[in-house]
């Protein structure tokens, strides 16, 4: 109709088409602009995260450091590629099989009755006596005439008698069961009690007796672990520690999920590089580690220092002390040069110490020293769900020999403080004239050098000019089983009873092995062949040249052989 304001049919219809469309539309469009800011967010948290950890890294190690641990990430990578080429993966898995047979002729026996099954009829116990004994006296290194650095931490013939004497008065017992064997309760909680009171552990510490020094270790980054992620929240724990620290840390970081940074220990102390850990404290950090002292050069950390930076941090400070256990804390009283490191410093929080080495207890006992008793509790493994019944245990293990425990408390309360002071100023105190002797003989001052400056029993040296691994090799033909070390390129001792009382003999076997290693070098420039040098040895292909690969995945083939052979027949 003319002058009407009605649409025409078609229009309209287009239009409501539009309206009904329109939420339609807006509901897509919605859910786009949520999915951008979904991306916006994640895409906002990964740049946060890389800058946050890219921020740690150059502050923690420098654009230097920085540069040059991501160059040698690179390398060893590629070499890691180039090892797995085809022919060069076959000609080295060769030469790792030739290695690992000569090392199986050394290690199994063929001339010996194998027994693979379970015998038909249980063998008469004069038979299994007379066996045991040719076991016992197979062909080995003698420790007991002190040719064995460390590896047995002897107490003499009469405490060995007391210990097997204690085993027979506890051959079942299982500390699992305290109302079953209420006397192996006692035992250990002693055990621990006079172990805090030697590393003057203040009121309201605690502890747990573990089955080697190892475990001790384990126990101690799970409860640093497990009080980060409690009381702060830390859902990917870092750890820090020396590089001469004990290798159990980097087991435990594989085991329980923790990132572990790795300080330099530079010459000429040796000591870990304090302020470089202190540039890599971040807010993941859940624990630092000292070493009184390290297992490869005997070298006491500064702990003070160390101390001083977890307290300032709130950190959790573990105080590895296995290898100087009953050496250590009597270094001061027996009138040698000592230094702090257990619980007098208040940013200490755990210590281990074996008491199977310089507490001379049998073989598979440790403890773990807590500045708390909360500190204590997270290690426990608790299960209150069970179907067969509510579950607790302080440490790894369920099952644990009581007879263990009772041979050491037998040691503990047979040797005593004199006798562990009698013991200190004997080991520590050859081990000072080995020191000298090494710095002052003619022939030894000459040719090797002492790392950093040892306190306690351990010394360990290298060569200035020689290959140390061919005095290593030289010392192992004349009868001596020494402990070779890596990064540097060295040799230690470790001194025991046996060795204290032969230690002249080491020295004049050293001087030996020197001079007739110089001989050769002359014999080689005279021929024309030139020097060898400091290059690194034959001695094994852990310390010789696969040691010496940036990628040290051939290392790992050798050692995992190694330890198949340990289970062959």
């Amino acid at each position: 109709m003319p002058g009407s304001s009605r649409m025409p049919i078609s229009l309209r219809g287009s239009l409501e088409s539009v309206k009904k469309r329109k939420p339609k539309m807006s509901s897509l469009s919605l859910d786009m602009i949520n999915l951008d800011l979904i991306r916006n967010i994640v895409f906002f948290y990964f740049v946060l995260r890389w800058t946050r950890r890219t921020w740690w890294k150059l502050k923690g190690r420098g654009i230097i450091g920085a540069i040059l641990e991501l160059y040698h990430d690179i390398r060893r990578i590629a070499y890691g590629y180039f090892l797995r080429a085809p022919g060069v993966r076959s000609q080295v898995q060769k030469q790792v099989r030739e290695s690992l047979s000569k090392v199986a002729e050394k290690l199994t026996t063929t001339d010996l009755t194998r027994h693979l099954v379970l015998p038909k009829e249980g063998m008469d116990e004069d038979a299994v006596r007379a066996e045991l004994t040719q076991l016992a006296e197979m062909d080995h290194t003698r420790w007991e005439d002190g040719f064995v650095s460390g590896a047995v931490y002897h107490g003499e013939e009469e405490l060995m008698q007391l210990q097997t004497e204690a085993f027979g008065k506890f051959t079942v017992a299982n500390p699992i069961h305290p109302d079953v064997f209420p006397g192996v309760r006692k035992m250990e909680a002693e055990i621990v009690s006079m172990v805090l009171n030697l590393f003057n552990a203040p009121p309201g510490a605690a502890g747990v007796s573990t089955a080697g020094g190892s475990e001790s270790i384990l126990m101690a980054c799970l409860s640093a672990r497990q009080r980060g992620y409690v009381e702060r929240g830390i859902t990917e724990p870092e750890m820090i520690m020396p590089e001469t620290g004990h290798t159990a840390f980097r087991k435990a970081a594989q085991y329980f999920g923790i990132k572990l940074h790795l300080v330099a220990c530079p010459a000429p102390s040796y000591q870990v590089d304090v302020r470089a850990v202190s540039r890599l404290i971040n807010s993941n950090t859940v624990m630092l580690v000292g070493s009184a002292p390290n297992f490869p050069h005997g070298i006491i950390d500064d702990i003070a220092a160390l101390s001083k930076l977890a307290l300032r941090k709130k950190l959790c400070l573990h105080v590895d002390c296995c290898l100087g256990s009953f050496l250590v804390p009597f270094l001061e009283k027996a009138g040698f040069e000592s230094q702090l490191f257990d619980f007098r410093l208040k940013g200490v929080t755990s210590i281990s110490c074996d008491t199977h080495k310089y507490g001379f207890a049998p073989k598979g006992n440790s403890t773990v020293l807590y500045r708390t008793a909360e500190l204590r509790t997270y290690q426990y493994f608790v299960c209150p769900d069970w179907s067969g019944g509510v579950y607790a245990s302080p440490g790894i293990a369920g099952s644990r020999p009581g007879a263990l425990i009772a041979g050491c408390w037998a040691s503990l309360m047979s040797v005593g403080e004199s006798g562990y002071m009698d013991a200190c100023v004997r080991i520590v105190g050859t081990t000072k004239k080995i020191t000298d002797a090494i710095r002052e003989t003619p022939i030894l001052g000459g040719e090797l050098e002492i790392i950093g400056k040892p306190l306690v029993s351990v010394v360990a040296f290298t060569a200035k000019n020689l290959d140390v691994y061919d005095i290593a090799d030289g010392m192992s033909g004349k009868g001596w089983h020494l402990n070779a070390l890596q990064n540097p390129p060295a040799i230690h001792v470790a001194v025991t009873l046996p060795i204290a009382k032969i230690w002249e003999r080491l020295v004049a076997d050293l001087e030996s092995v020197v001079e007739m290693e110089r001989e050769k070098e002359r014999v080689r420039i005279a021929e024309g062949k030139g020097a060898k040098g400091k290059a690194v040895g034959d001695s094994a292909a852990l310390y010789g040249v696969a040691g010496s690969l940036p990628n040290k995945s051939v290392v790992v083939d050798l050692a995992n052989g190694f330890l198949d052979l340990l289970f062959k027949v």
